[in-house]
């Protein structure tokens, strides 16, 4: 008897309809749970009150079973068979999503971390899945389809293959590993369910393969969303569901109908589709701090092989049924030669090519003490000593360690300013190195692959201004250049950011290099450029607030630079990179270790960043010993506060929450503390200090940007920059004072106004109305006797200095003339 006789009666006409309006259903609530989930996870961290830190695996949790229980009934319940069995094919994926999710506890930065654990995840359900559904029972495998589906897959996948990079070649073996494990228990659960219901459901080889693209392409969209991490599961979903009908055609091929023997075919089809993507995307760089359209170009790839995917599956469909005239054929060897190497041509010729996987960041256990450099009177030799001190320490401490990685051919780059080194590997070696009697200590180092499209700069909305703007003005710092001729002159600003555009008609006449000599001027640890470039434009706008010719709060003093994050993402090693250069510049080609000039060194560092534990791999204590060695070297450091505001207790991330910092928060043009500007105080490390110190012009600032260009910019990064410029103001009134950064310190806060704009429900009403339009629990709940809900530290009233704006706010006029004046600090 024909099987589609046999299918009508197992299911009759007047049951047809209910299945398929049941399924479309189905497949909608598990489209728009999926990427409503995904998506909250990623894009609003903190969305009803979950910590942000468990968000991801919390919404992971919940997809798990608003779409298991549901299904878990329909697949029991359901009269049908052949709906029954779709729902079946579903409800494992649910198991298969549990299996991996459970890995997006691990935090944006350890990708590595991530991948090992759900190619465990992945390996526990294969086993279970094998072991409940197949042991004993599966047919012997009909490997003749998987080279043409081999070949099929990888055709839909050149988009990845022209535009993404790849990550270590332990990243790429892992997900090799990770995509066979998901596409061998996607195929067999596929057999089991689905196509062994079409021993008895078929309805003929075209209307199979329709329909079981169909359950294929959900079944993946189910998995895709618990793999990877940090947004990419987003392109997975995308791209890895419309591989369905290539796949349901792969398991007819060289059959009568679709078969269960045809498993290898469909699990190539899987595992090839879920293996490019998750080598090609940087995790890192999908972070929504990244200035990169790594997002938009991750979407674009997706969107592309999906066409190609669906064109391909929609010929397999037609062809349906007719694969046995090619199934002794030499077809799919031919069609998988020739797409491999079109794909090999494409990447050389067009992609990133090598491998750019993350490091490791090792600090040792004893940091060396530069404590009595502050005793020291000659500000040359000060700063010389602490250089000496640092390196000598290191090279001895590290010497063991240094010869254990030579033997083992581990490539490393060995650091002074904090104990440490940056050591080529992923969780094997740091395992390894976490038994070393020296290492205190392991940070993940998150290493941005090669750009994979343009960066999203700042944009130039404005002109350079004919007269003072606001934020010189009000700070005093107009009148400091008008009335006192005080401009900066002879002191040296170090920045370290997205890089500067050094010939900038703002920035040019105060460039150290500024004659073309950019040795011991500029450093790129990044992408090694040979002078300074800006590709975000942040590192141009902070500069010009410095230094610029009529944006600036010092337009006298000198500067010079280190990139440290041109693409708005950084590490631990990448942040001492600069901040070692800022200690003591080197040539181009030089070595920070033996070639380092400390009388070359900044007076004053401008720190417009912050280094996020989550996203970046810094811990609280990561880079404290550098900022300490950085002002006992009589170096001043000011450090953004950041934007995390307005909650209490949000100066979370190194530089800003160290004592050694000088950290700044921002107010706008009437004077009131800005909503985004963070808060203390500091409970990262323990301590409870109050942070910030004092606040500054941090919203619509006017300054350079990279094309000769000026724009309006808001942020404490905006902030900073007028604090750095009114310390070269003072230091260049008074050379004295230049490296005693206590005294420096104790000015600013005396002289600064005392603050009088809002912080309170005022202020914050539109914040508040915000979180709760957004169904937004708010950031931080606080006692009953807090007005904003957002913390104690607003319950401080009018105390000085205070967790929301320290001091006040920074009088430039002020700072000055107690500088000039010589008069003693209260």
């Amino acid at each position: 008897m024909e099987t589609s006789i046999q299918a009508s009666e197992l299911e009759p006409e007047k049951g047809k309809w209910p299945g398929r309006l049941m399924a479309l259903l189905v497949f909608g609530a598990i489209g728009l749970l999926s990427f409503w989930l995904q998506a909250r996870a990623w894009l609003a961290p903190g969305f009803g009150g979950v910590p942000s830190d468990t968000q991801a695996l919390t919404d992971t949790l919940l997809q798990v079973i608003l779409l298991g229980v549901p299904l878990l009934v329909l697949a029991w319940r359901w009269p049908h068979p052949r709906y029954r069995a779709m729902f079946q094919t579903w409800l494992w994926g649910c198991g298969l999503l549990l299996a991996l999710g459970w890995a997006r506890i691990v935090p944006p930065a350890q990708s590595q971390l991530a991948l090992w654990l759900q190619l465990a995840g992945a390996l526990v359900w294969l086993a279970i899945v094998y072991g409940v559904l197949w042991r004993n029972r599966l047919p012997a495998a009909n490997w003749s389809a998987l080279p043409l589906a081999v070949g099929l897959t990888a055709v839909t996948l050149y988009p990845w293959l022209g535009w993404g990079a790849l990550g270590s070649p332990l990243d790429v073996l892992l997900g090799l590993l990770l995509a066979t494990a998901v596409g061998t228990a996607v195929s067999l659960i596929v057999g089991r369910f689905w196509l062994d219901s079409l021993n008895d459901l078929s309805r003929g080889a075209r209307h199979d393969a329709l329909t079981g693209g169909f359950v294929i392409g959900v079944l993946l969209l189910i998995v895709a969303s618990s793999l990877s991490l940090n947004g990419a599961q987003l392109a997975l979903m995308i791209g890895l569901p419309s591989l369905g009908w290539l796949a349901a055609g792969v398991a007819g091929w060289g059959q009568a109908k679709a078969s269960t023997a045809n498993w290898p075919a469909v699990a190539g089809v899987v595992a090839l589709g879920t293996a490019v993507p998750l080598w090609f995307i940087d995790t890192d760089a999908m972070s929504l701090i990244a200035t990169d359209s790594i997002l938009a170009y991750s979407m674009l790839a997706a969107l592309v092989s999906l066409g190609m995917a669906w064109l391909l599956g929609a010929l397999l469909v037609l062809a349906a049924g007719r694969g046995q005239t090619f199934y002794q054929g030499p077809v799919g060897w031919g069609i998988t030669a020739v797409a491999l190497i079109l794909g090999g041509v494409i990447y050389a010729q067009g992609g990133q090519t090598g491998f750019h996987g993350d490091t490791l960041f090792v600090v040792l256990r004893e940091q060396a003490d530069v404590s009595a450099a502050a005793e020291m009177d000659d500000y040359d030799a000060r700063r010389q000593f602490v250089y000496d001190t640092l390196v000598a320490h290191a090279d001895n401490t590290q010497a063991d360690l240094r010869a254990s990685l030579d033997r083992l051919g581990i490539a490393y780059t060995p650091y002074y300013l904090v104990n440490g080194l940056e050591v080529a590997g992923g969780w094997p070696i740091k395992l390894w190195l976490s038994t070393r009697p020296e290492v205190d200590r392991i940070l993940p180092n998150p290493v941005l692959r090669p750009p994979q499209g343009m960066s999203l700069a700042l944009p130039a909305t404005g002109s350079r201004p004919e007269t003072p703007q606001w934020n010189l003005t009000s700070i005093g710092a107009t009148a400091v250049v008008q009335d006192l001729g005080i401009t900066g002159a002879g002191i040296i600003v170090g920045q370290s950011d997205s890089g500067a555009q050094w010939d900038h008609p703002e920035l040019l006449a105060s460039y150290r290099g500024r004659d073309g000599d950019h040795n011991y001027n500029w450093y790129d640890p990044w992408n090694h450029t040979d002078a300074p470039v800006d590709p975000g434009g942040h590192g141009t706008h902070t500069l010009g607030s410095i230094v610029g010719e009529t944006v600036g709060v010092a337009p006298g003093a000198t500067w010079y630079a280190c990139a440290n994050l041109p693409r708005n993402v950084g590490s631990p090693a990448r942040y001492l990179d600069c901040m070692q250069f800022m200690l003591a510049p080197f040539p181009l080609d030089g070595d920070p270790l033996r070639d380092g000039d400390p009388l070359r060194s900044a007076n004053v560092l401008n720190n417009s960043w912050g280094c996020p534990q989550a996203f970046e791999g810094c811990d609280p204590d990561s880079l404290r010993p550098a900022v300490t060695a950085l002002r006992a070297a009589g170096i001043f450091v000011v450090a953004s506060a950041g934007n995390e505001g307005p909650a209490c207790g949000t100066i979370a991330a190194p530089p800003a929450l160290y004592d050694a910092a000088f950290s700044v928060g921002a107010v706008d043009e009437a004077g009131n503390l800005a909503s985004f500007s963070s808060r203390g105080p500091v409970t990262a490390d323990g301590s409870g200090r109050t942070k910030p110190d004092i606040v500054a012009p941090g919203v619509q600032v006017l300054s350079s940007l990279p094309g000769n260009g000026y724009g309006l910019s808001d942020g404490t990064s905006m902030a900073g920059p007028h604090v750095a410029g009114v310390v070269a103001l003072m230091w260049s009134a008074n050379p004295e004072l230049i490296g005693d950064i206590e005294r420096t310190e104790e000015i600013l806060q005396t002289t600064a106004t005392p603050f009088d704009g809002q912080v309170g429900t005022s202020l914050l009403a539109d914040v508040v109305a915000q979180f709760e339009d957004a169904g937004m629990d708010l950031p931080v709940q606080a006692p009953t006797e807090d007005a904003t809900g957002l913390g104690a530290c607003y319950r401080e009233g009018d105390s000085v200095p205070n967790d929301l704006t320290g001091y006040g706010t920074v009088n430039a006029y002020g700072a000055v003339e107690m500088a000039l004046n010589g008069r003693s600090v209260p």
